[in-house]
């Protein structure tokens, strides 16, 4: 169940503020993104624009580990201007059922996860990857996320890294979480905590299964925000990383 704390809740419509102001600033002077009409507004304004860019994922099977690695390292390869024009369609992404390895003569992959089991096109125009959509089908993941213990994962360090490294843990809600629900939230987490320089090469993540993130206005840097389905103007938390810890 959502929390009706109004502490929670501010903290969950400023975060949802903060990924929207981030991603189209211009809706920021255009609506109220503190109240819960205004944010509802601007998904309604976002609901019928045609997603301008997009990536696409292949996945041949889920590992959330070498995964959620995959996806730090891939939006760690991206370009300014890649990032820029993405984030504006708010990291979308679609994720396609397929075995990357009969598909790399045929489509540019711009990452591919070490264990083979994931690949991702560089995030451009949905005409870009009309052709690889119309191929395969969506990846379909109805089956709850498993929980296990916590994952330890290290992002590859680079050379002459800007910054220390730093550990932080990745919590998920698993409680009614699907496979395919991850996916979307932790894609969108991930992705922009590399765009706002919150995970780096180098970086380790502890990645945690937790029934409900019951107390998100405290330790997070960054949270995955969504309506809560059953209660219209409520949101709750799907997602969130923690605070940085040096590493030594």
């Amino acid at each position: 169940m959502a929390c009706a704390d109004p502490v929670v809740q501010n903290r969950l419509r400023a975060a949802a503020a903060d990924r929207i102001r981030a991603a189209r600033p211009e809706l920021a002077d255009a609506y109220d993104l503190g109240s819960a009409e205004g944010l509802l507004a601007v998904r309604e304004r976002l609901g019928e624009d045609s997603p301008q860019h997009l990536a696409a994922v292949v996945l041949n099977r889920f590992d959330l580990a070498s995964w959620a690695r995959a996806t730090c390292e891939f939006a760690l390869g991206l370009s300014a201007e890649q990032t820029a024009l993405w984030r504006r369609s708010f990291t979308r992404t679609v994720f396609l059922a397929g075995n990357p390895d009969n598909l790399r003569e045929r489509f540019a992959f711009a990452r591919l996860a070490e264990d083979g089991s994931a690949a991702w096109t560089a995030p451009g125009p949905a005409a870009d990857t009309a052709a690889l959509r119309r191929l395969l089908k969506l990846f379909d993941g109805p089956r709850p996320l498993p929980v296990r213990a916590d994952t330890v994962v290290e992002i590859p360090p680079r050379p002459g890294g800007e910054r220390a490294a730093v550990h932080r843990e990745l919590h998920i809600a698993a409680a009614g979480c699907r496979i395919s629900d991850a996916l979307v939230h932790l894609n969108h987490l991930l992705t922009e905590a590399v765009m706002d320089g919150l995970i780096g090469p180098g970086d380790t993540l502890t990645i945690r299964h937790v029934p409900r993130l019951t107390n998100p206005t405290d330790r997070f840097a960054a949270l995955r925000v969504e309506a809560e389905p059953t209660l219209p103007g409520r949101l709750r938390a799907a997602a969130g990383l923690t605070e940085e810890a040096l590493l030594v």
